[in-house]
């Protein structure tokens, strides 16, 4: 990488790029059950409708004309709420960023995916980290408090 990121907002046409830098990070970290070609497919259509219906926001890292990274950000409504708490949650998820091209890059697409959570007005923001990835959000505010339960249904 020559020079800085840019960081943009993701388009629908970025989703097959997406959808194999979704493989790079998750068939790296454990055995994929399904065939590269068949997820890339799969996951292009899928990213190709949630962009095109903003349910999703999601932004790119380009390095020398190149995607080399994406983070994925989604609103929860909450039910209104008489006691002055905001009334948005978001999600973060697939932040991730091609090794060759990390050194602050995460950082950045973290920072512009919190930045419009704040103009949003969201109260708080949840994701489920990598234990590689603790430590970035720790630099950035995240805690581990436990008052969020989960359960595999």
């Amino acid at each position: 990488m020559s020079g800085p990121a840019t960081i943009r907002p993701a388009e629908s046409a970025d989703a097959p790029r997406l959808a194999e830098l979704r493989w790079e990070f998750r068939a790296g970290r454990e055995p994929a059950v399904e065939d590269h070609a068949a997820f890339v497919d799969r996951c292009t259509a899928w990213m190709t409708r949630e962009l095109g219906a903003s349910n999703w926001r999601a932004w790119v890292a380009l390095a020398d004309g190149a995607i080399v990274g994406q983070v994925w950000v989604r609103l929860i409504l909450k039910l209104p709420n008489p006691v002055g708490e905001r009334d948005r949650h978001a999600y973060l998820s697939n932040l991730y960023v091609q090794p060759a091209a990390r050194g602050g890059v995460g950082s950045a697409l973290l920072e512009t995916a919190l930045d419009w959570c704040r103009a949003e007005g969201v109260d708080r923001v949840v994701l489920w980290p990598s234990k590689r990835s603790v430590s970035l959000y720790r630099r950035h505010a995240f805690k581990r408090d436990y008052d969020v339960m989960e359960s595999k249904v």
